[in-house]
């Protein structure tokens, strides 16, 4: 294991942690960090947050491709109607695999148009439609309110499936960051209910925990760029209501406070290293294990929370390459097990 200077103990010079971690990011992804905004999410710049998101979303002939159609819909939701975004291969042949996919801001900000580049390049290279929900933001919409926007669009594909030309068998879920945090709750909540299955979760940078930001406990190393400990204490303050930490958190809420991870459907789950959400990630994969679910854990080196959006950097390109090829694995596995259930049941 490597130490740096600023990382080591000499005497008389106790518990000194490292002023910056600048110097463990990839070169690859330094440039990257000016794309991000330099300040924490709290009442003050909530606002400017969700402007700048405004203002950073491209529009459609930016990232429009011919062979796939964009369609803006509205669905019933439980308090109202709920935007999603849909995104379906052209003359494509048969039931599709879906994809219903939550996007990133830690529960406070964002919105399903800003994911459109990303979900369209996924939608292309997987051959799968791909839905994206506009779920309702904390403060104004508190736990449960986000997951429960979410089920209702994983309500709405499993109704329509046949209308949609969607295999209902075939239907994953995932997202970035808070997005990732939803699908795992999602997952839970599928679960119990035990009405709508889910196939596949893909979990990506995923807001998992309340719990770290409340003790202070993590490693120094994670956390200092782009989401830090500040903005996720507001966050997960703004989403449950309360101070995170507290043990009277609602249910299905943080998904690292379930007990029973048995008979979640299996995940891939990829996290940079200097994330801060690298730590509850590599548990969370973990406990899966443990519970003898499918997980499979990638941990990208020398990468920050949300590395992936940075264009020009081969490791981001890589990474979205490979979680793209996880999700068509996972629809390619769901037909071969119901392949051989049909062989076996002649």
């Amino acid at each position: 294991m490597c130490a740096t200077l600023d990382m080591m103990v000499w005497p008389g010079k106790m518990n000194i942690e490292p002023t910056t971690t600048k110097h463990l990011v990839d070169p690859e992804l330094l440039a990257g960090l000016g794309v991000f905004p330099n300040y924490d999410a709290n009442d003050t710049t909530l606002k400017d947050l969700r402007g700048l998101v405004d203002e950073m979303t491209l529009p459609e002939d930016a990232y429009a491709q011919d062979d796939v159609e964009i369609e803006r819909l509205t669905i019933d939701g439980p308090v109202g109607q709920i935007a999603i975004n849909v995104f379906r291969p052209r003359d494509a042949v048969g039931p599709l695999p879906a994809y219903l996919h939550m996007h990133p801001g830690g529960l406070i900000f964002g919105t399903a148009e800003q994911s459109n580049p990303a979900n369209v390049c996924t939608a292309s290279a997987v051959g799968c439609m791909v839905v994206s929900v506009d779920y309702r933001l904390a403060p104004e919409a508190k736990a449960p309110g986000a997951l429960l926007d979410c089920y209702a669009a994983l309500q709405w594909l499993h109704k329509r499936a046949r209308e949609l030309g969607v295999d209902p068998k075939k239907i994953a879920i995932g997202g970035e960051s808070a997005g990732g945090g939803l699908a795992a709750a999602l997952a839970q909540y599928a679960r119990d209910q035990g009405t709508y299955p889910v196939c596949f979760q893909l979990l990506i940078a995923p807001m998992l925990d309340d719990r770290p930001c409340a003790v202070g406990n993590l490693p120094p190393h994670v956390g200092e760029f782009v989401w830090t400990r500040a903005s996720n204490r507001y966050a997960w303050s703004c989403y449950l209501g309360q101070e995170p930490g507290k043990a009277d958190t609602p249910l299905y809420a943080v998904p690292a406070r379930m007990d029973d991870l048995q008979n979640l459907p299996p995940a891939y789950i990829q996290v940079g290293a200097l994330d801060l959400f690298f730590p509850e990630s590599v548990d969370y994969a973990t406990r899966l294990l443990t519970a003898e679910c499918t997980a499979e854990l990638h941990v990208v080196p020398a990468a920050y929370h949300g590395f992936e959006l940075i264009e020009q950097a081969d490791v981001s390109a890589r990474s979205r390459a490979e979680v793209r090829a996880a999700l068509a694995r996972a629809f390619c596995k769901v037909f071969w097990a119901y392949a051989v259930s049909q062989v076996f049941s002649w």
